[in-house]
């Protein structure tokens, strides 16, 4: 099974991609708003940053989860034992970004959270009655003027052959957040898992855009919306001394939106950083 590539610009563009989203919890977009030009500028900026000292003046606060987080700190998934092979840097906009890398960086966050409420608003209108009944506010709603919507810039550095046994760029996990809207990566590597418990690659072509489902839809949508395993391989014969750039949005709700009768987006996420050791 491969995943299929929507259109955005067709008209049975929003039917398609729930259903995709549904069945696979990913779905893949080309011809989409999101400028290619700007991306690949924003990968070719931050490449130059993460490979310069001067990352090293943004070291994040943990009270506020902004700034750059190096590789020694990097993600354990949960479950696993071993770090991801990453280092990254958390972009709010009332965060700290380094003044040269401001303008793009906050363009593409703000062009990409537009797209992602629109893509909500799918969600919502191809969601079956009893489905949509569950959601506390629309979902576009739960994001609007968010101040937790998160991007982070994610640098997977070359590889030397001397990483810990076991260790892989992102080890399999799911996301917490709503949507999480990725440009395809300049290498491949990103993989999904099926029900079956097979892996498949995520079309990696340059210009498409990647969506998938985060735990907090599967559960403002009582399950309907499947949050779905997902990693990212090291390179199996590709240039291993590449690094690859990752530009994910996660899109959160303000922290006071009932997800469930359970859970407020605030209380889902504390709880989810408390299992990661973030907090």
């Amino acid at each position: 099974m491969t995943l299929e590539t929507i259109d955005y610009r067709a008209n049975d563009a929003a039917e398609k991609f729930v259903t995709s989203l549904r069945e696979t919890g990913f779905g893949v977009l080309t011809n989409h708003p999101i400028n290619k030009q700007l991306v690949e500028e924003i990968y070719q900026e931050w490449h130059q940053f993460f490979n310069s000292d001067e990352k090293r003046n943004y070291l994040f606060k943990p009270e506020t989860q902004d700034g750059f987080f190096p590789a020694e700190v990097s993600e354990t998934a949960k479950g696993h034992s071993v770090k991801d092979i990453k280092e990254y840097f958390h972009v709010y906009p009332w965060g700290r970004i380094p003044e040269t890398l401001r303008d793009n960086i906050l363009t593409y966050y703000n062009n990409a959270n537009n797209l992602a409420a629109e893509l909500l608003e799918w969600v919502e209108q191809y969601s079956p009655a009893d489905v949509k009944q569950k959601f506390s506010i629309a979902l576009p709603k739960m994001i609007e003027n968010s101040q937790k919507t998160l991007l982070r810039v994610l640098h997977y550095p070359p590889m030397s052959g001397d990483e810990e046994m076991g260790a892989i760029r992102a080890a399999a996990h799911e996301d917490i957040n709503l949507l999480t809207v990725l440009p395809a990566a300049n290498e491949p590597g990103l993989q999904v898992q099926l029900k079956d418990g097979n892996w498949i690659d995520v079309p990696s072509d340059f210009g498409n855009l990647i969506i998938n489902i985060g735990d907090m839809l599967q559960e403002a949508s009582g399950g309907y919306f499947p949050s779905t395993s997902h990693r990212v391989i090291n390179p199996e014969g590709l240039d291993k001394t590449k690094s690859r750039i990752s530009l994910p949005l996660f899109l959160h709700p303000n922290p006071e939106v009932k997800l469930s009768d359970n859970y407020t987006a605030d209380s889902y996420l504390m709880e989810r950083l408390r299992e990661l050791g973030v907090i």
